[in-house]
């Protein structure tokens, strides 16, 4: 389990600690009320809970279908654990607090130091700045990492989600229209999808 590692190298800046396995390439990041550490297998029950909590909201049209059955979560939520330990081009952060997992940061490749964001949180945890505060310090991680871009897409009509987004210097780049689901009739759902994108090393530089 991650809490047996042996670290090695603690960077510590004015607002997170990073302890750093240096083997492993493994950090863990803490931020004044949360934990940020590589998602484990045992996740998977946290992450059910912010599937199914999505599901129940007017947001559900706007992702695709998670199934969230043990038999299909369980092997899903291992492979996110050995492909963030195998290396940087699919990462997977589960975020906690007093020890509970509530919430989860996903990181994937998509061109030469550019990276799609994914994120969730369980509902009972939302509305206390968890979110952001979380995304701040793990895209700082990315920028250590030497990430450039970092793209996000989510719906227009998802005004948490885009309000997160814009809060963390993320801005509208383009749009287009998507669908996840069929009416009754079969028809396809759509919707206004927004593509996102934040810049680090245009910040790098005016810092």
């Amino acid at each position: 389990m991650f809490e047996s590692l042996h670290y090695g190298t603690m960077i510590s800046t004015n607002y997170r600690l990073m302890i750093k396995n240096e083997i492993l390439g493994i950090i863990m990041i803490t931020t004044n009320r949360l934990t940020i550490r590589p998602i484990e297998e045992n996740d998977w029950t946290a992450i059910k809970e912010i599937w199914d909590d999505f599901k129940n909201t007017e947001f559900v049209i706007y992702d695709n279908y998670k199934d969230t059955s043990p038999e299909s979560l369980q092997p899903r939520i291992a492979k996110w654990e050995e492909a963030t330990r195998k290396g940087k081009e699919h990462m997977f952060f589960a975020t906690c607090l007093k020890g509970e997992t509530i919430g989860f940061t996903s990181m994937n490749i998509v061109a030469p130091s550019e990276y799609e964001i994914g994120y969730g949180y369980i509902s009972k945890s939302q509305g206390h700045g968890f979110a952001k505060e979380a995304l701040t310090a793990i895209l700082d991680y990315m920028k250590e990492l030497g990430a450039t871009k970092i793209h996000a897409g989510t719906a227009l009509k998802n005004t948490p989600s885009v309000a997160l987004l814009k809060s963390l210097g993320f801005e509208l780049t383009s749009t287009e229209l998507i669908s996840f689901f069929k009416d009754d009739a079969g028809n396809d759902i759509y919707f206004e999808g927004g593509n996102f994108t934040k810049n680090l090393a245009l910040e790098s530089k005016i810092k």
